[in-house]
């Protein structure tokens, strides 16, 4: 186990496919011999359980129970990939309640993270019951999204493609972004042609396996 966990964040509008890349990720990377956490989205698991949304009031509990779900992880693994983080419900809380409360907070945690990506709007949208609003929020979360990032001066990469072409360009944006910070990846990844075939062979059965 490396002695300083690698954090990724996976952030999003609704249906980008952020839970499935997450479980491509992990699954890469535990090939290597990598021991990987992947923290689910706490607001789905609130939402799916109490059957409703979320009032005002219960938005800054649910962040901060993400981001410890994360620092549990972080001792007893390589890589803790979180699927999203305090940052979307911050943007979500902004949007429904106009309250800016939470930024500070989700903000200060983002910027911990090793690696911020951003699952584009290239997939379909496809509803869920409970929590999805329409294909109409996604453009408008992930305006907001780009703009809480850029103005806190965080890094991210964008994340487009599907299937397992998506997790591919995922690793190559990882290893993109690794190199100007000085982050040591504790995963092998020196594709610089994320169409490969030969790479996206080799994902294929990384992904079998």
């Amino acid at each position: 186990m490396a002695q300083t966990p690698v954090r990724i964040a996976l952030l999003g509008a609704e249906s980008t496919g952020k839970t499935s890349l997450a479980q491509a990720l992990a699954t890469h990377m535990r090939a290597q011999g990598k021991t990987v956490a992947v923290i689910p989205e706490v607001l789905r698991e609130w939402c799916e359980r109490e059957q409703r949304t979320p009032r005002p009031q219960e938005q800054m509990p649910i962040a901060k129970e993400q981001e410890h779900r994360v620092d549990q992880a972080a001792p007893e693994h390589d890589i803790v990939i979180t699927d999203t983080t305090a940052l979307m419900v911050a943007i979500y809380s902004a949007m429904l309640f106009e309250d800016g409360s939470l930024y500070r907070f989700a903000l200060a945690r983002q910027r911990g993270y090793d690696f911020t990506l951003l699952t584009g709007l290239d997939l379909p949208w496809v509803a869920d019951g409970l929590q999805r609003d329409g294909p109409h929020v996604r453009e408008p979360v992930d305006t907001l999204i780009r703009q809480c990032l850029g103005d806190a001066g965080v890094p991210y990469r964008v994340v487009y493609g599907s299937g397992p072409e998506r997790c591919i360009n995922a690793l190559a944006a990882i290893d993109a972004q690794a190199a100007p910070a000085g982050i040591a990846r504790p995963w092998k990844w020196t594709c610089e042609k994320c169409s490969d075939p030969q790479c996206e062979h080799r994902l294929f059965t990384g992904l079998r396996g």
